[in-house]
């Protein structure tokens, strides 16, 4: 990716979320795939309620 250099307090809030969610699997030292999995979980539950707020 060729995406110019923006400082993080700069970055969208989609993006300063997901560098927290890194940070917290990675010094949490979980393992990818078990994360992955259970992200999976997060965003089907996600999903579930935007649909039930629509």
């Amino acid at each position: 990716m060729n995406e110019p250099n923006v400082p993080l307090s700069d970055a969208p809030d989609e993006i300063k979320l997901a560098v927290d969610l890194i940070y917290l699997l990675e010094s949490n030292e979980v393992d990818p795939e078990v994360a992955l999995k259970a992200l999976e979980f997060v965003k089907a539950d996600l999903e579930h309620k935007i649909a039930q707020s629509s």
